[in-house]
């Protein structure tokens, strides 16, 4: 992840740290600020029915996302990752330092007039973000994991847009609120979601969250 910020564009005054625990002393060993917090967990069964009642119950229901939030669609398998980044960096854009050429920066100003769909099909055009994905996806593992594999293992973004925190995934039809948050409390109210997560699979061990700090 740290090759891919650099490789497209970003200053490194903001960095991906591991969150080692979900206690209070291993938070507070996170560099602060954090402005968005990137969870890794397993698609599994149990996972796959709540997102189905989720879904329905806010259909239903509905939910207050503010228009400034900036969400996209997936329609590339295992770019899971990439658009995780993607939503983490594009809701705190205006803290981030580009390089003048940076491709992240096209993107965000091109796709941000666009709709999560219209979003979706402009990165599966876009090569310089692409094919930086898929160099450091092979980086990092032997062999890149195959689009049918039974197991998988998804990310989404936290952000805090507005004083609400949004989880961002592009598997979902949009944001969901999970509520008030505060730059001071973003870590600890994100961790607390992460936590639900956790708590519907309690049998899972795969679960990994890193955080978007201030180096």
């Amino acid at each position: 992840i740290f090759q891919f910020l650099k490789q497209l564009g970003i200053h490194p005054d903001w960095q991906f740290v591991d969150v080692y625990g979900m206690e209070p002393e291993l938070l507070s060993m996170v560099p602060r600020p954090v402005c968005a917090v990137l969870l890794l967990f397993p698609i599994t069964e149990k996972y796959e029915t709540f997102r189905t009642e989720e879904e329905e119950r806010i259909k239903a229901k509905g939910q207050d996302v503010k228009s400034s939030v900036y969400f996209m669609k997936q329609t590339i398998n295992n770019a899971c990752g990439t658009i995780g980044l993607i939503h983490a960096i594009a809701n705190n854009r205006d803290k981030m330092n580009f390089e003048t050429n940076s491709s992240l920066k096209k993107f965000l100003e091109e796709s941000l007039p666009m709709t999560p769909e219209e979003r979706a099909k402009y990165l599966e055009t876009y090569e310089a973000i692409r094919v930086t994905h898929e160099s450091s996806a092979h980086e990092g593992q032997t062999e890149a994991p195959s689009i049918d594999e039974k197991v998988d293992l998804h990310f989404i973004a936290l952000v805090n847009v507005g004083g609400h925190l949004y989880e961002l995934d592009g598997r979902k039809p949009f944001p969901i609120n999970h509520g008030e948050t505060t730059d001071d409390s973003f870590l600890e109210d994100a961790i607390e979601v992460c936590k639900k997560f956790m708590e519907r699979d309690p049998e899972e061990l795969r679960f990994n969250a890193i955080a978007l700090s201030a180096a």
